[in-house]
């Protein structure tokens, strides 16, 4: 392995010489092998087995303040010239349609390793035993009446990525993601109602080993969830009023991933994801000057937090993994950026430029976007509730292209009525609008109920790029807030 790395280098350094001897004033590339493997079962039986491989690279270069970028999946010295050569090509090409010119504010060099640390490799461990773990829990989950159909998954990736500049950087890490999840539908008369574990969307996923599944214990939690699942096809309906609404953490990682995570990004800001994606209720005069939540709510980027699917030693600009402040007490601080747009700010880059492999440009991603913990425990919470909801696990989501105006659903819901749950609710949802909903927060659960959510599904970019992110998050109450479907 080690004589294979060395060659990659030795074939990047060809390509970035390459570039600038035909006119690039930059380059940097970057080699990606990339290893998945799903394993699944449904309704009581092994649903699938998917492994996947893939190795490519893709040449960034620079000419007279214009991109151009091309990439293939053939790793000799002579595709590596041919690519950084038709690189160069396009961003000739692209001189000649150029708005303004492309900074990336002050060069640096960076070397380097950085490899996920994991207990239990996911990789080594049987697929047999996988199944079974997944077998075991729709066990439990399938023993419940009423459950109509189950289904369980366990992924992992390797990611090594091996990156090199003309600025002299030259940085290798290795990435390692596990995931799981589980899943029971349940079906009445008129009502379809379904729960997931530990997260919805498939499964909760981390920057650890194997270690992670054994620790979320799905056979454990299987049978409550079903049950669960169940009891919704009977319950009330959520009603429709302005209240208190607590949410979990899973739905509240969610919350912030889309009010305040795309919100942030500085490439949305400037418009660049407009026809896509959309922009931002954001601009860059708003630093240190919006309001944007109560006094209690701290977020913070942070690539360097342990578990996080946003975690890593370096971006794929080679900027060093760091902890940025987002908001501080209330006050908006700071966007998240790559060295081209925090170069249009005059500021250097907070290491959020990420790609989705070989073949596609970096661009600004989250890493992990986190609502800092409070001084709340879960119960006081409640206890000072006199009426209100507790919504649980996300169903559906809706956002304007502006981070403003949104919707939610949920899985779960219970009543809260003098300080204790009550009743348990079907079909929950709430709307807000961003701002006022963060100025509504008034309670926020302590580090001991804090967790590092993962979103491994966030789309973005021309052509999509799917990035994997990370959310810590603890309960949160939130004051007058619509919820249930407005009549």
């Amino acid at each position: 392995m080690l004589l294979e790395h060395t060659l990659q280098a030795e074939l990047g350094e060809r390509a970035l010489n390459r570039a600038q001897v035909l006119g690039a004033d930059y380059a940097d590339i970057r080699i990606v092998h990339r290893q998945y493997e799903t394993v699944g079962t449904k309704d009581g039986k092994p649903d699938g087995l998917s492994r996947d491989e893939s190795l490519g690279f893709g040449v960034r270069v620079l000419v007279d303040g214009s991109w151009g970028f091309a990439s293939s999946s053939k790793v000799t010295e002579a595709e590596i010239e041919r690519v950084a050569e038709l690189a160069v090509v396009i961003a000739k090409a692209s001189r000649t349609n150029q708005r303004e010119r492309v900074g990336l504010g002050k060069p640096g060099k960076v070397v380097g390793t950085y490899v996920t640390p994991v207990l239990e490799d996911p990789f080594r461990v049987p697929v047999e035993e996988k199944l079974a773990t997944l077998l075991a829990a729709e066990a439990e989950m399938r023993a419940v009446p009423g459950v109509r159909s189950t289904n369980g998954t366990i992924g992992c990736q390797r990611e090594h990525k091996l990156y090199l500049s003309t600025e002299g950087s030259r940085i290798e890490q290795t990435l390692i993601e596990t995931g799981c999840g589980i899943e029971a539908l349940a079906v009445g008369d008129t009502e379809i109602q379904t729960r997931s574990y530990p997260n919805s969307f498939g499964r909760q996923q981390v920057t650890q080993g194997y270690e992670m599944v054994r620790a979320v214990n799905l056979p454990a939690n299987a049978r409550r969830i079903a049950e669960e699942a169940v009891a919704l096809l009977s319950a009330d309906q959520c009603p429709s009023k302005v209240t208190t609404l607590i949410l979990d953490p899973t739905q509240l990682a969610l919350q912030v991933h889309e009010s305040i995570g795309h919100a942030i990004e500085l490439d949305r800001v400037f418009g660049y994801e407009a026809a896509f994606a959309g922009t931002s209720f954001l601009n860059p005069g708003m630093r240190d000057t919006f309001t944007y939540g109560s006094d209690i709510v701290n977020v913070t980027a942070d690539a360097t937090l342990p578990g996080g699917l946003g975690t890593f030693g370096w971006d794929d600009e080679g900027t060093p993994a760091q902890r940025v402040p987002i908001i501080e007490q209330g006050q908006f601080k700071g966007f998240l950026s790559c060295r081209e747009t925090a170069s249009k700010l005059g500021m250097e880059s907070a290491g959020m430029a990420r790609a989705d492999g070989w073949n596609r440009i970096p661009m600004v991603r989250m890493t992990n976007v986190s609502l800092e913990p409070g001084t709340w425990t879960f119960d006081q919470m409640v206890k000072d509730t006199e009426d209100g909801i507790y919504m649980m696990t996300n169903r559906s989501w809706s956002i304007d292209d502006k981070r403003l105006n949104f919707q939610f659903g949920c899985q779960i819901a219970w009543e809260i009525k003098d300080g204790e749950l009550g009743r348990l609710l079907r079909n929950p949802t709430y709307t807000g609008i961003t701002p006022q909903f963060w100025a509504g927060c008034d309670a926020i659960a302590d580090r001991d109920h804090w967790q590092i959510w993962g979103t491994p599904n966030c789309g973005k970019g021309q052509p999509l790029q799917v990035a994997h992110v990370g959310h810590g998050a603890s309960p949160a109450r939130f004051r007058n807030v619509q919820v249930g479907v407005l009549s």
